[in-house]
């Protein structure tokens, strides 16, 4: 099957927009619990795309899905974003990025989106939620419904949580969802939430109290637009291992082994927010846990 950047599921058009990718953290310490053996034992798997040639650095992208839907635009998850204080993470400190650009060369002005889902409120799912004008963070969507999951509006809000400072989450409600929310743009929402006839959101938490999936179903097609549910491609045979970001790693495994079941079981395309390559796959259960059965037909990075 040619490769490319879009694919057609049902009546919905998705297309994947970069905002960069490559490596971020070695192995050991993105996925604490995961054996090194592991990593050694699926290199052909993982490399070049999701594991460094030369080490053991593990490659992610930061990316959006773009959705065309019921004649609505739609953004799932906004990337780490520019101009930005991130004093814990050096990599994403005040970039500059054309994640813009790449949205316009997929025929989109900040101006056409009717709607931002942020699976979850990490740092890098929000930050183009707001840009830079004249000092102030304003929305970058000015028409747009920003829809949140309420637990993590609650719980990333430093008014609630005063061990935010100093880590990865430092600043980010502040720059990249307060505004958004002064603004009158966002919705929030618990449980599950209908978007369209061919969309809904899920509460999927574990890696974050609210983080979500979007299900898509459109005439005989199926997808979970998956969040940070996986890293790696190694958390589909061993889906027991979280990253060192979980903030309860017990729920978090029940609910990777949950959408991976009902993606397996009703040959769903899974599409998690960070992986490089391919960017999305199909599934299978195999023994304890799954099998990657195919690739997306999406061009490789």
């Amino acid at each position: 099957m040619r490769k490319t950047r879009e694919i057609t599921l049902g009546d919905v058009t998705v297309t994947r927009i970069e905002e960069m990718h490559g490596p971020i953290m070695p192995a050991d310490q993105f996925f604490p619990d995961m054996p090194a053996q592991t990593w050694q034992d699926h290199r052909e798997v993982l490399v070049p795309d999701h594991l460094g040639a030369d080490d053991t650095m593990v490659h992610i992208a930061m990316q959006t899905w773009l959705l065309r839907s019921g004649g609505r635009t739609i953004l799932v998850d906004t990337g780490v974003g520019n101009d930005k204080a991130r004093p814990a993470v050096a990599a994403w400190d005040h970039l500059r990025l054309d994640y813009l650009g790449n949205l316009a060369r997929a025929g989109v002005r900040p101006e056409d989106v009717d709607l931002v889902v942020n699976t979850h409120l990490h740092v890098d799912h929000v930050g183009w939620n707001t840009r830079s004008v004249d000092g102030d963070w304003v929305p970058t969507f000015p028409n747009a419904t920003y829809l949140m999951p309420k637990a993590d509006f609650e719980f990333w809000n430093p008014a609630n949580n005063p061990d935010i400072t100093g880590g990865v989450n430092e600043n980010v409600f502040e720059d990249s969802v307060a505004p958004v929310y002064a603004a009158g743009q966002v919705q929030l929402w618990e449980g599950s939430h209908t978007i369209d006839a061919h969309l809904s959101l899920e509460a999927a938490p574990g890696h974050t109290p609210g983080s979500s999936v979007v299900k898509l179903a459109s005439g005989g097609d199926r997808a979970v637009f998956a969040g940070d549910l996986m890293h790696t491609p190694l958390q589909v045979a061993h889906p027991e291992h979280n990253s060192c970001f979980c903030t309860d790693p017990a729920q978090a495994r029940a609910t990777r082994r949950k959408v991976l079941g009902w993606a397996a079981d009703v040959n769903a395309v899974v599409l998690p927010a960070h992986f490089s390559g391919h960017g999305a796959l199909e599934v299978e259960n195999r023994g304890s846990g799954f099998a990657i059965k195919n690739w997306a037909p999406f061009a490789r990075y």
